[in-house]
This record gives C-alpha cells, sequence and structure tokens, in this order.
C-alpha cells in the first residue's frame, strides 16, 4: 500500500508440505486412494504471505535450501509482495519438511514433521535483527523457533518499542518458557495448545469458567490479550480491557483445515494492526481462516480480493484501507 505507515516483521519456519487428500473414508491402516501434492507451508511462511496478500507491508525473516523446492518458495513469497531480503540459504536438507494425510472431510489425519535447521535464522537475527525490527511497526513471531531465538526477537522489540505477536509452532518453547508470553501484546494459539499450557479444557467450559480461567492465566503472565481457537465452534477471547466473548466461525465447504489457525493469526493481527478492537479483530481472522480453509493450500491466493468484496470486513476497517483494497482488485 503506498504510503502505509505500517510493516510488518514475521520472524519464523518455512516447510514445504506433502499432502495426501483421500478420496473416501479414509483408513488409517489400510491403503486409501486419492490426491498428493506438494504445498508451500510453515507458519511463518504462510502468515508472511497472508499478511502481504492483505496489503501490508512484510518483511519475511527465516531460511530455505538451495533446492528447487527453496527456490519456489522464495519466489512465490516474492510474487506475494513480501520482502524476503532476509530469508538465508540453509544447507542441503535444512528447510522444514512436513508430510501430512487429509481425510475424506479435509481434516487432518497424521503428520510426520523434517525441523528445519534454525542456524541460518540465528545469524540473521543476531547480524541483522536491530535493522528488521527497528524498520518494522509490528512482529509477529513463531514462538516455537528456539528459546534463545525468540528471547532474542522479544528483547529487540523490547528495545525498539514494537508490540509483537505470537504464536505456537509445536508449543517446545512455549511450554519450557512460558513467562515469554508475557513480552506479547497478544498469543493466540488453539484449544489443544490452550490445554496443554493452561490445563483445563476450555471447549467443555461455560462461557463464565472459559473467561474466569483465560483471565487468570493472562493476568499471572501480565499478557494483555489472548485468543483461543475452538475449529468449527470458532474462538473465544479475553482482553485486559475488560473484552470477553465468543466469535463463531463462519459456513464455509471445507477443502483443507490446515492453515487455518496461521490464517485466523494473520487476519486477528491485521485488524489489530488497523486499531480494531479485539472482539473486532477476531472477526477479520475468522473471515481469513474460512477463505483459507476454502483453498486446497495453506494460502487463499484471492485473499485481498476477498477482503475488498466482503461487507463485514469492510463496516469495520476504516475507510482508506477499503479505498486502497478496492484499488488493488
Amino acid at each position: 500500500m503506498t504510503g502505509y505507515e505500517k510493516r510488518a516483521a514475521v520472524i519464523g519456519t518455512v516447510f514445504v508440505d506433502c499432502k495426501g487428500f483421500a478420496d473416501g473414508p479414509y483408513a488409517p491402516t489400510g491403503r486409501n486412494l486419492g490426491s498428493i501434492r506438494f504445498v508451500h507451508g510453515g507458519v511463518g511462511r504462510n502468515v508472511a504471505e497472508n499478511m502481504a496478500r492483505m496489503g501490508i507491508p512484510t518483511t519475511f525473516v527465516s531460511s530455505v535450501d538451495d533446492s528447487a523446492l527453496g527456490r519456489e518458495v522464495i519466489e512465490r513469497l516474492n510474487d506475494a509482495s513480501v520482502d524476503t531480503r532476509y530469508v538465508g540459504q540453509a544447507e542441503r536438507n535444512g528447510m522444514g519438511m512436513w508430510l501430512a494425510i487429509l481425510d475424506e472431510r479435509g481434516d487432518l489425519a497424521g503428520s510426520i514433521s523434517q525441523m528445519p535447521d534454525l542456524r541460518t535464522m540465528e545469524c540473521i537475527v543476531a547480524e541483522r535483527g536491530g535493522e528488521i525490527v527497528g524498520e518494522s511497526s509490528h512482529v509477529l513471531l513463531e514462538l516455537d523457533l528456539n528459546a534463545s531465538l525468540s528471547a532474542a526477537v522479544l528483547e529487540l522489540a523490547k528495545l525498539h518499542g514494537k508490540p509483537v505477536y505470537g504464536l505456537p509452532g509445536n508449543m517446545d518453547v512455549v511450554l519450557e518458557k512460558p513467562e515469554l508470553l508475557s513480552r506479547l501484546a497478544c498469543f493466540i494459539c488453539n484449544h489443544i495448545e490452550a490445554e496443554r499450557l493452561i490445563g483445563q479444557p476450555l471447549m467443555e467450559l461455560t462461557p463464565e469458567r472459559q473467561r474466569d480461567i483465560l483471565g487468570a492465566f493472562a493476568k499471572s503472565l501480565s499478557l494483555p490479550m489472548i485468543v483461543v481457537t475452538m475449529g468449527a465452534q470458532g474462538c473465544v477471547y479475553w482482553s485486559a480491557d475488560g473484552e470477553f466473548g465468543h466469535q463463531p466461525a463462519f459456513p464455509v465447504q471445507v477443502k483443507d483445515s490446515s492453515g487455518a489457525g496461521d490464517a485466523f493469526f494473520s487476519g486477528t493481527v491485521m485488524g489489530l494492526m488497523h486499531g480494531l478492537k479485539l472482539q473486532d479483530a477476531v472477526v477479520c481472522g475468522a473471515k481469513v481462516a474460512g477463505w483459507t480453509i476454502e483453498s486446497p493450500e495453506n494460502n487463499c491466493r484471492t485473499l485481498g480480493r476477498r477482503l475488498a468484496e466482503d461487507d463485514i470486513v469492510n463496516r469495520l476497517l476504516p475507510v482508506r484501507f477499503r479505498l486502497e483494497w478496492a484499488e488493488r482488485v
């Protein structure tokens, strides 16, 4: 967006996903007919593409290897207008890979991950992190890189006075160092991750109990905002400003539910960056997640057009951003 004063710095991983889609009822121990495709993924990569497709200038900090797949990742990010200057080159086989099986409903039935080599990212943050964070207005951090890397990014954000929005990857770092959450402006996770972290099955509780438990947890860490997604049941949110509520999911035709959490995070953070209250920002998150679920990929390539044409989103966001989206379509 021309003249746009905000810029997102996204720090996170790249994965290349190998996805198998079952044509009929999935049999975990049997042979299943279906289709197989390679899809660009990774929490950080998904978020970076989403933010750029929503018109927010976005810098991505990550690494890929020098394989054909790695080069394809960079090309697609560049096509989406992501700034990839800080995507370094990892050693061969140093890029993340994810093998996933989707059942006939498009839901994840099983997966195996090959974790990326984070040494390249560590060097980039150590050498250029101050420059990257300093040039950005908001930092979007995949927390489960490793404890030292996440801590380094959070310290740089504190030094430069930039808000950080965090989401987990595999929960390893968050469970080991929950105190890192105290450095965030907002933490967004799903109900399974929240149960591991908080120790309470939020989906089984009354709204009053959800409010009390989320509030107590957030206050214990001085966390201003927390959002927990609950799949088809939408999300529950809490803020230190007194906001609490439930945002239903919008009806969609599910093609692939993977990437939905990253999309919800992206849409919610986009709303917060535009100055929306949390209760309105999660509406944007639910919209972006729904459009992504309807895509066979981890991102919705027509995200900018969908935003520009959506009456609900357009009623929430400032006029000048609506006009700029319209110009991009």
